[in-house]
């Protein structure tokens, strides 16, 4: 009822500011936008989802340089690419953890993108312990294979992070003196962004949710290099 009165209140305002000239015209305007929204509901979610969409790029303008700067190695892909993809994700995802062949398509039919890893830890205490190694390894310049490692490695524990970290040749126990920092910092920059899940996507001015199809992600990419 709060959207529907927002959106009848502010077509009707409008209308009325634009065209009536005194308060009985403006009634009249205001009847004539809600019997019409009424008629056509379908106009109000379209509305919405504009609405979240231009919030969404306001937000993402406003912290650009923290939401696409990777912590040290955790990146894959054209380090000059015209187009970044970034992605927030969980270890104990395991949405995250099937979009990694999606990831891995991308890069390799798409030579002019850069893909940057978010660590954004909020299903368990584990996954924030994986999340620092993962930090430890990016520091060592090993993220990837440590990141494919863990993931392949089932559940999160001490015992798959320590998996993965021999794996990847990784010293886990070299946790950077920022970790934490930075992992709150991702933390609050997902809030701004309203992301609540893993995995979640920006690129360009958009901000993506879920498991996707590499399609759309494809056209998310196209269309932030049409905007550069």
């Amino acid at each position: 009822m709060v959207v529907l009165g927002a959106l009848f209140g502010a077509g009707g305002m409008w209308l009325a500011n634009r065209a009536a000239p005194d308060a009985g015209d403006r009634a009249r305007t205001e009847q004539v936008v809600r019997e019409y929204l009424l008629a056509n509901p379908e106009i109000i979610p379209q509305a919405m989802q504009k609405l979240q969409e231009r919030d969404a790029a306001r937000a993402v303008a406003a912290s650009r340089g923290v939401i696409e700067e990777p912590y040290a190695g955790a990146w894959i892909g054209n380090p000059k690419g015209d187009v970044t993809l970034v992605e927030y994700y969980d270890y104990n995802c395991g949405f995250c953890r099937a979009s990694l062949p999606t990831i891995d398509r991308l890069v390799a039919a798409d030579r002019n993108l850069r893909v940057v890893f978010k660590e954004l830890p909020v299903l368990s205490d584990e996954s924030r312990t994986a999340a620092r190694a993962a930090l430890a390894a990016a520091s060592q310049g090993k993220f990837k294979a440590f990141h494919d490692a863990l993931y392949a490695a089932g559940p999160v524990s001490d015992a798959t992070i320590a998996q993965a970290a021999k794996a990847s040749g990784v010293d886990a126990a070299r946790i950077p003196a920022d970790a934490d920092a930075t992992i709150r910092q991702n933390m609050e920059t997902a809030a701004k962004l309203g992301i609540t899940g893993t995995p979640s996507w920006v690129v360009g001015d958009q901000v993506l949710s879920g498991a996707l199809p590499i399609e759309r992600l494809q056209d998310a990419i196209a269309k932030a290099r049409a905007a550069r």
